[in-house]
């Protein structure tokens, strides 16, 4: 069985050669979907980073509805000049190759909002994971101001992210969605509709969900809404928890 590093820039640059007459991709979720998250978290005037943004649309998405700043950035060096081209007439949108376990280019608290779309999981899924995890989660603390946002769209539930994003180092309040995967048919019976998505779920001091708790779609994506907290907040109260 071969391995792929998912946190080297090798094998995104071949990646992105070998796929890129398929033209761009979005991992998970696609804008549509996610807009009420962002919508209600991310004003658009914020100065937005894209971590991981790869060839994805979501950022022109969001321009077109309305977002003024958003910086991309991606360890790909042919992914970046690719999108840098197709988007050098829309000046909201910027484009660097950087990897996201040093962004020493940016100033602390420079950035209003994170959005990370499968970035940590593939860092999480490549050599050194926890190390790399660690790298990249304190380098999005840094950058965000006080009061910013770092959005996570993942595949991987409490028990799996908790552990890394859930450190008090990072000082960030944390809420969580549940959505359903695209393309998933409700069972017979199911009274959820898609407002009851826009509620955050109930988890535990730990960040855990209930015991009890059912999740509808066994292969759904969670948000991670994480704030950050000011130094003298008190985050007794830093995670949804249900009582």
């Amino acid at each position: 069985m071969q391995v792929y590093n998912y946190g080297d820039s090798v094998y995104w640059d071949a990646r992105y050669i070998h796929e890129a007459a398929a033209g761009s991709f979005d991992w998970y979720q696609r804008y549509h979907t996610l807009r009420p998250f962002v919508r209600k978290y991310i004003p658009t005037s914020s100065r937005v980073l894209m971590v991981g943004c790869g060839n994805a649309g979501m950022s022109e998405d969001m321009v077109k509805d309305g977002y003024e700043s958003i910086m991309n950035v991606d360890i790909s060096g042919v992914a970046i000049e690719m999108m840098r081209r197709k988007y050098e007439h829309v000046p909201q949108l910027e484009y660097m190759q950087m990897d996201v376990r040093d962004m020493g280019f940016f100033l602390d608290d420079s950035f209003d909002s994170v959005i990370d779309k499968g970035t940590l999981d593939a860092l999480l899924c490549g050599t050194n994971a926890p190390i790399s995890a660690s790298q990249m989660l304190g380098e999005v603390s840094r950058i965000l101001k006080p009061g910013g946002v770092y959005m996570l769209i993942t595949y991987g539930d409490p028990r799996a992210r908790m552990a890394h994003i859930n450190q008090p180092t990072y000082n960030w309040k944390i809420d969580l969605y549940i959505i359903p995967r695209p393309g998933f048919q409700k069972p017979p019976g199911s009274t959820s509709s898609p407002n009851s998505y826009m509620s955050p779920v109930p988890i535990n001091e730990k960040g855990m969900l209930p015991a009890d708790y059912v999740v509808e779609d066994p292969d759904s994506h969670f948000i991670y809404v994480c704030m950050k907290m000011s130094q003298n907040s008190d985050l007794s109260n830093s995670l949804t928890v249900d009582i």
